[in-house]
């Protein structure tokens, strides 16, 4: 028979039970509630133990309750995805143990959230064009490919060019990332740079700010749309859970230390 453990979403502060209906994990239509210790909560549902998908559906799922949670609680934690306790009591010891530890990162990340900005620009030719104009020594190299009729000397020059335009482009993504992070400044507490999925992405940039400061920065999106309108678009999320500016390890062999 298969064995029901516990799911594990995220963790609040709360001294009644939360519900938030069928939307857990796994396509079951579990209910989403609270296991909690001494007014600290864990969010959960029902998830077989044995058996787990790690698929973009249950990822999206995992985000969208911790989202849910959101609107209600003003300081919520999110645990990393695929965390399951094999029982009620393992969480509660859990909660018990690291009590101190977790309700200090509440206190901390209080009304924060996490907003996402993903630039990208329009026309890489042009890029490139500015990359070559900017860089002499790119320049010289490119002078003595076209002077050079041996192939094999001629394909090292090649590939030497193409390192110095690689290392080129992740300096001009540094720089216009730079420009429009000076920005927001004034608006956030920090900000945390993730890989880019692209050349022509040059910054995938997550900010900590509080919440309610949404429309603050919906306005200098604006801003930053209209000077940047002929170079760059932007894709805006917001808000989501502080997935970026938590580190916060549980390891589920080590419950019962």
């Amino acid at each position: 028979m298969q064995r029901d453990g516990k799911y594990i979403y995220c963790i609040i502060e709360s001294d009644y039970d939360v519900n938030l209906g069928p939307i857990g994990v796994g396509g079951r239509g579990d209910l989403v509630s609270t296991i909690g210790f001494d007014g600290l909560c864990m969010v959960v549902s029902d998830h077989p133990l044995s058996r787990f998908m790690v698929n973009p559906e249950n990822m999206l799922a995992h985000q969208k309750v911790i989202e849910e949670v959101m609107k209600e609680f003003s300081s919520v934690i999110p645990i990393r995805f695929g965390i399951i306790a094999a029982t009620p009591d393992e969480i509660r010891n859990l909660l018990n143990r690291r009590y101190s530890e977790f309700i200090e990162l509440l206190r901390q990340f209080e009304n924060k959230v996490e907003l996402n900005v993903r630039g990208t620009w329009k026309d890489m030719g042009m890029i490139y064009k500015e990359i070559d104009k900017e860089h002499a020594d790119l320049q010289k190299i490119r002078a003595e490919i076209e002077g050079l009729t041996d192939k094999e000397k001629r394909n090292s020059k090649i590939d030497e060019a193409g390192k110095l335009v690689g290392l080129a482009l992740l300096e001009k993504k540094e720089d216009e990332a730079a420009k429009i992070i000076d920005a927001f400044r004034k608006s956030i507490f920090e900000y945390k740079h993730n890989k880019t999925s692209s050349d022509a992405m040059f910054m995938n940039t997550a900010f900590l700010v509080n919440s309610g400061r949404e429309i603050e920065f919906d306005n200098i999106m604006t801003a930053l749309g209209i000077t940047y309108e002929g170079r760059c678009d932007f894709v805006y999320t917001a808000p989501l859970p502080i997935f970026n500016f938590i580190d916060l390890k549980i390891f589920p062999e080590k419950w019962e230390l």
